[in-house]
């Protein structure tokens, strides 16, 4: 069979074709951002248990976030949220004083 003979039997018609417009969302139904929230979770275990994984998964999915963000002004709160927790981490994780550590005392 040549493509010709597909073409003249296709039984779609061309003219009734229309082009596809997405309906408009409304910010209050979108669907949750759940590595925003994933951030947050592991920004503030980092910060809460010093957890040094948690810093740095923060950062990750805050990045994830801020990829496939859809709502510019409600996702840019959490992520800079999110951000702050992960980087308060991670600056008391590796700068800040050790937990174990003895204090000389004369």
């Amino acid at each position: 069979m040549s493509s010709h003979q597909i073409n003249s039997n296709d039984p779609r018609q061309a003219s009734a074709a229309k082009p596809f417009k997405p309906s408009l969302v409304q910010p209050h139904e979108l669907p949750v951002d759940y590595s925003g929230f994933l951030a947050v979770l592991c920004g503030v275990l980092g910060v809460m248990f010093r957890y040094k994984l948690g810093s740095w998964l923060a950062i990750i999915f805050c990045a994830q976030s801020l990829v496939n963000m859809r709502n510019m002004e409600t996702d840019l709160k959490q992520i800079s949220m999110a951000m702050m927790f992960a980087i308060m981490g991670l600056v008391t994780n590796y700068m800040g004083p050790r937990l174990g550590a003895q204090t000389a005392q004369s």
